[in-house]
């Protein structure tokens, strides 16, 4: 049986809660989300008749069961990439998620779509992996009617990463001079050789599209979905394919790999150090990048009929007009 009614939403401001949010109204749903600023909200959500805003903290009980009063189902979309500002991995991935099922089973909402990420698994090797496996072990032992997606680089005219391969194709910002991406070793010493990792980049829509048709399909219940777009590449395809459609692209750029491995080493250091902050990446990410992100889709095609538009088919839509 699909929901209908009332659904929360966490992080409604963030790249995928914004989605997520039209996507819903869009089907009919109302919708709540929890935001952290209200001006914030007003700019990126506008108003609707079937939109209501909560404002507050994800950890805070009374917030959340404000938000979660008569609503049917809860969508998670908060998360973090790297911490910073007291806002940590521990906090935000597996703090906040035993929060939100606390008041749930209060309000007597069991229904929970929560978005997770490729990359995540019981042998994650990195903060990030670690504490969102551990957020979505509290979500399959908690008793609620759950489903769990895991998308990997998502991409989109408001999207950060998006936004950042624009400025390097412009050489705008650091390194100026290339378009960077992490590296994976595959030779070792005295011989080292290094390799482009593929990466399978979803369009945030796509995305928004598999958390409602989660929420409409009752086969989704208690499935874990694997989500990528619709074209493989390898980073400097990508890289070099956003500095070809974008405006004002500082000619001759090129994409250059930075061995993963080293950067993690330099990331971790740093940290030890007290200076991590400067760096515009942590050893976690540096790990990340230099791994292939990509995955079948197939059970989303069957179970969603989610059918993922490839990277350079979404992205030519938007980036002439960045």
């Amino acid at each position: 049986m699909s929901v209908s009614g009332t659904i929360a939403v966490t992080g409604a401001t963030g790249f995928v809660g914004r989605h997520a949010v039209r996507e819903l109204l869009g089907r009919g749903f109302g919708v709540r989300g929890l935001v952290r600023d209200l001006g914030k909200a007003a700019d990126v959500l506008g108003t609707h008749e079937r939109l209501e805003l909560v404002c507050g903290d994800v950890c805070d009980p009374k917030t959340l069961g404000e938000l979660l009063s008569g609503c049917v189902a809860l969508v998670n979309t908060v998360g973090i990439i790297r911490e910073s500002d007291g806002q940590t991995f521990q906090k935000l991935h597996v703090v906040a998620v035993r929060k939100l099922l606390e008041a749930m089973a209060s309000a007597g909402c069991d229904r929970i779509v929560h978005v997770s990420a490729l990359s995540v698994s019981e042998a994650a090797k990195t903060g990030y992996g670690k504490s969102k496996f551990e957020g979505e072990r509290l979500i399959r032992s908690a008793g609620a009617r759950w489903t769990i997606l895991r998308p990997g680089l998502i991409h989109g005219r408001d999207g950060e990463f998006t936004k950042l391969a624009v400025e390097w194709a412009r050489g705008r910002i650091a390194p100026f001079l290339f378009m960077p991406y992490f590296s994976k070793m595959t030779g070792g010493f005295p011989k080292p050789a290094f390799e482009s990792p593929l990466v399978q980049p979803i369009a945030v829509e796509d995305v928004a599209s598999a958390i409602a048709e989660s929420l409409e399909r009752e086969v989704a219940v208690g499935e874990v979905y694997p989500l990528a777009g619709g074209e493989t590449l390898d980073w400097p395809e990508l890289l070099e394919f956003v500095r070809d459609n974008v405006t004002l692209a500082r000619q001759g750029i090129k994409a250059m790999g930075i061995p993963g491995d080293l950067a993690a080493m330099k990331a971790k250091g740093a940290g030890l150090l007290g200076v991590g902050a400067l760096l515009p990446f942590d050893e976690g990410m540096a790990k990340m990048g230099a791994a292939d992100s990509v995955s079948p889709t197939t059970k989303a095609r069957e179970h969603l009929e989610l059918a993922p538009a490839g990277f350079r088919e979404a992205a030519s839509g938007y980036l002439g007009g960045m």
